[in-house]
């Protein structure tokens, strides 16, 4: 789910920034360009460090200059098969849509164990097995990924909570 990646991005910088806080700014570039981005393979979650800014190579005829940074960064990049706590964003009667940190994650109902039902007349509507079992926006679900899709820059999931161990998860925070 997590990796630790060095990665590469090439920075053009108009001459107006250039002079002695130059690599400062391209750092400062470097975070707001790419945290929190996703290229279609992984989610970059932050950047560690910076560890090599090249010298910067003048484009003809503009003036901008180019400049190749290689830096390290947590990315975030699921797999089928993988087993993950998500928070359920919203519930209808097609399924439960919930978040896995940047990874938005749909679970049908026909992957929803059958004793776990629909129920429209609840307030707010859940599905729920009336006894324990209560799936609504807030709950903590545990889910196994059955499949992803990548667009350019998004990333989509297929979860399950049909098996053994998966969904619902309680838990017990001590009271102060």
């Amino acid at each position: 789910m997590f990796f630790l990646h060095e990665l590469e991005r090439t920075i053009t910088l108009h001459p107006s920034f250039f002079g002695p806080r130059t690599k400062e700014y391209l750092s400062t570039r470097l975070l707001e360009d790419v945290e929190g981005t996703c290229n279609g393979q992984y989610y970059v979650i932050i950047v560690l460090d910076t560890f090599h800014i090249s010298e910067g190579r003048i484009i003809p005829g503009s003036g901008y200059a180019e400049y190749t940074i290689r830096y390290r960064a947590v990315v975030c990049r699921p797999f089928k098969g993988e087993t993950v706590d998500a928070i359920v964003n919203s519930v209808n009667p097609m399924g439960v849509f919930a978040d896995v940190g940047p990874l938005p994650v749909f679970v049908s109902n026909h992957l929803i164990p059958a004793e776990i039902k629909w129920d429209p007349n609840a307030t707010p509507p859940q599905y729920t097995d009336n006894r324990d079992q209560v799936i609504e926006k807030g709950t903590h679900l545990r889910i196994k990924i059955i499949g992803t899709r990548s667009d350019v820059a998004n990333m989509f999931a297929i979860g399950s909570i049909k098996e053994d161990f998966l969904g619902s998860v309680f838990f017990n925070l001590p009271v102060a």
